[in-house]
């Protein structure tokens, strides 16, 4: 097609790729279930070795039947930003795989009350009453980072 535009894409080192997760507080958390999938925006923390999500639950969630189902979860972590040339744009995005696992209450002592306050964003609450939402941190223990990254990136 000789009208489309293109952007070239490298790779982000181990720094860039460290700096754009702590940075950044919000991806989309993919998770899959036999041949079905299910993704959703939710906030992180990242603490140089792992990925952590707090997540608001209710018994017999979709959410909850998808995190006990997914053996490989995949979380994307995104940004563009306009340029003085509105045909181009600096983008980049971090893609990291690996599995998740409900940090257990016997360690949740890093993660007490104020400690969540401080290390994701208020939680989104849609349809549920408050006190029928369980908080569950969530750890994404990493298999895989990658990174591309337009411009500057």
């Amino acid at each position: 097609m000789d009208h489309i535009d293109y952007a070239y894409t490298f790779g982000m080192d181990a720094d860039a790729l460290e700096a754009r997760l702590r940075e950044t507080e919000t991806g989309v958390l993919a998770l899959s279930r036999g041949n079905e999938s299910y993704a959703f925006p939710v906030a992180h923390h990242y603490d140089g070795e792992a990925l952590y999500f707090r997540l608001g639950v209710t018994e017999g969630s979709e959410k909850r039947a998808f995190l006990e189902a997914t053996e490989t979860a995949c979380y994307v972590v995104y940004g563009t930003k306009t340029t003085d040339n509105p045909r181009e744009i600096d983008s980049w995005s971090v893609l990291v795989t690996g599995q998740l696992s409900e940090v257990p209450a016997s360690e949740r002592d890093r993660f007490d009350t104020a400690q969540i306050n401080r290390n994701f964003s208020p939680i989104r609450v849609f349809d549920e009453a408050i006190d029928e939402i369980e908080i569950t941190i969530v750890e994404l223990e990493i298999d895989a980072i990658t990174g591309r990254a337009t411009g500057n990136g």
